[in-house]
């Protein structure tokens, strides 16, 4: 293992994760006096609000997630590097990360942590192998390979329960992340894979949403809500409130009720978007401030400033802050990288931190789409729905997105899905569903999850001898 110490004369500035936030930060300190250093465990900039689109076939990932490297290159004062954050020494200002067996040591004067969130399974991680959730690439690209993995096993099935099986789609939880997915499955078998089997008929497959509250989009209100409930039922996805996953396994998922009924619901394909858990990060800081606490997300919560306490040095932004009313959307890490940068210049000029004004979040706004044409959108008071929202939507995903390139790319991507019955990345392979299976089962030593998901998709024989020629390649090396 080796070491290596980066850093200059200039006020250095860290900012760790690639997100909203890192990227916004870095941006915003362009034509500062300082040297800025970008961390990220990822080497793409990933527009996370539209990772089901990669994953139903709408768009490619070139599209959502281009190289933080690229996007960066004009700005002559910012060094990116890769590798995955291990340890932050708030007292001898030092940020330790690891790119495969080598470790980086970079100094700071000031440090941005905006590594975001992950998906929480509340304590069952187990979950994850057999309803992958939704947060990075691999997530969604395996998420494709489970969808259409699924109506080809469902073509070769001899019996109809074993059909009816893999033609049954589950998504849990019903926040927006959930609501797009069900509307897009059930667009995917209705529309664009409709008359393409010649033994089923991809219109029977039937996508349930499970929500433990009481309702759809329940922060956006039950007007909105119940747009989309309706809007949702109308195109036959089932909807299942007061109801809380207590088991996922490779065959289904097991459900109770409000009234303590235990049911079981038989689905090849699952999807987990019911909650999120902040970086681990957040907790290292935490412990090393005076007083700094963190919520049951593992959020950090932060000082009026986004700072914590004793290091006024040391902002904390996006998914890992908490701070009441912002949500943990792209907006709240744009805007709060965005003051942190603001705060970061003021003090070159010689501005303390006594002298900061409190963050405050604007609020522009919540949306969701349903499926093509209809979408609901809320902004203040103003709520509405359908094809107004629709494109809203578009507008301002379009204007969030990184480059021309992928703007007008996605624009294309859109109009022929959108107007037509087709998708234009609806490739899969079946390393995309197997291929982290495998390597955990090399890392721990136990293939039994992937042995299942395999039997699962009708998939043993490959993805055992895909397991079992990493392993072989492991030891010979």
């Amino acid at each position: 293992m080796s070491s290596q110490t980066v850093g200059n004369g200039r006020h250095r500035v860290v900012v760790i994760g690639s997100g909203f936030g890192g990227l916004f930060g870095t941006k915003h300190l362009k034509r500062a006096d300082v040297d800025v250093t970008l961390i990220s465990k990822t080497s793409t900039h990933l527009f996370q609000p539209l990772l089901y689109q990669v994953a139903t076939g709408i768009l490619s990932v070139g599209e959502i997630a281009p190289a933080t490297r690229l996007v960066l290159r004009k700005q002559k004062n910012a060094q990116v590097l890769l590798g995955e954050v291990t340890d932050i020494d708030l007292d001898t200002r030092t940020v330790t990360s690891r790119l495969l067996d080598k470790d980086t040591v970079t100094p700071f004067d000031s440090l941005i942590v905006a590594t975001g969130a992950q998906q929480s399974y509340f304590g069952n991680d187990r979950f994850a192998t057999f309803a992958p959730g939704m947060k990075t690439i691999d997530d969604a690209l395996e998420l494709r390979g489970r969808i259409l993995g699924a109506f080809e096993q469902a073509e070769l099935a001899t019996t109809q329960e074993e059909r009816d099986r893999l033609l049954t789609f589950v998504i849990v939880g019903a926040g927006p992340t959930g609501v797009e997915l069900a509307g897009q499955i059930a667009e995917l078998s209705d529309r664009t894979l409709e008359g393409t089997f010649h033994n089923i008929d991809p219109r029977d497959a039937r996508v349930v949403l499970i929500e433990g509250a009481g309702a759809v989009l329940g922060p956006m209100g039950p007007k909105l809500g119940g747009k989309a409930e309706r809007r949702l039922t109308n195109m036959g996805v089932e909807i299942q409130l007061n109801a809380m996953v207590i088991d996922v396994d490779a065959l289904g998922v097991t459900v109770k009720d409000s009234d303590g009924t235990i049911r079981r619901i038989e689905s090849a394909c699952k999807v987990w978007s019911a909650g999120v858990q902040a970086s681990p990060l957040g907790k290292m800081i935490a412990e090393q401030s005076d007083g700094t606490e963190v919520d049951r997300a593992g959020r950090v919560v932060v000082e009026p400033d986004l700072t914590v306490k004793g290091h006024p040095n040391v902002f904390v932004v996006g998914d890992l802050m908490s701070v009441p009313n912002v949500p943990g959307q792209a907006q709240g890490a744009i805007q709060g990288a965005t003051y942190a940068a603001k705060q970061i210049k003021a003090g070159l000029n010689g501005q303390t931190s006594q002298e900061r004004k409190p963050f405050k979040y604007f609020n522009k706004g919540s949306m969701a789409t349903i499926s093509r044409f209809s979408a609901v959108c809320q902004v203040g008071k103003l709520e509405f729905g359908g094809f107004i929202a629709w494109l809203a939507w578009l507008a301002l995903h379009l204007y969030y997105l990184v480059g021309y390139r992928s703007r007008i790319i996605t624009v294309i991507q859109w109009f022929v899905t959108f107007l037509g019955r087709t998708r234009g990345q609806m490739a899969a392979t079946e390393q995309w569903v197997f291929a982290r299976l495998a390597l955990e089962a090399i890392s721990t030593g136990d293939d039994e999850d992937a042995e299942q998901l395999a039997a699962a998709l009708g998939a043993a024989t490959n993805s055992r001898a895909a397991v079992d020629k990493a392993g072989t390649n492991v030891k010979a090396g």
